[in-house]
């Protein structure tokens, strides 16, 4: 299944549809090394002392809207409250969220993107604007346009399966 390639290089035989082990194997591993790989990418591009996983909260919330609670952004994220804390604190202390009193549950708190928070978030994308361009070159916009419809079909599953 992972044969040696003359390079030296690892690479991957494509696994027969009737192996559905393998097939779902290459297609979730594929996107780990897609993700460690462009996370590192979008990480260059950030202000520096700023992560990944900020560029991700704040972009859950431009995505989804705002007022969602650190416990609910951490379940979305998977990770424990205190990681999530820890990650809005910095997001707080820079200015780019900020936390109010939840109309619904006074003992917690709402997630709020700021005007900052949402221009961090875009020219954080524009300074990605380069790398895509190279990529083009490589893996056409009309390739992207095609796969596009199935990752998100895979991502709205995993979603619904994650809550239950």
């Amino acid at each position: 299944m992972w044969p040696q390639a003359p390079a030296g290089h690892w690479t991957q035989r494509l696994p027969k549809a009737d192996d559905s082990t393998a097939l779902y194997f290459a297609f979730f591993n594929e996107i780990a090394i897609i993700s460690q790989l462009s996370g590192r990418m979008l990480e260059a591009k950030l202000l520096k002392g700023f992560l990944v996983s900020h560029f991700a909260v704040l972009n859950h919330l431009a995505r989804l809207g705002d007022g969602r609670t650190p416990l609910a952004i951490a379940r979305a994220f998977q990770v424990p409250k205190a990681t999530m804390t820890h990650t809005l604190s910095g997001l707080v202390d820079a200015g780019l969220v900020r936390l109010v009193p939840n109309p619904k549950d006074g003992r917690s708190k709402c997630v709020m993107l700021t005007d900052g928070g949402r221009r961090f978030r875009d020219d954080a994308i524009a300074r990605l604007q380069p790398e895509f361009d190279l990529m083009s070159r490589h893996l056409p916009a009309g390739t992207i346009t095609k796969v596009l419809p199935v990752l998100t079909q895979m991502r709205e599953y995993l979603d619904r399966e994650r809550d239950g």
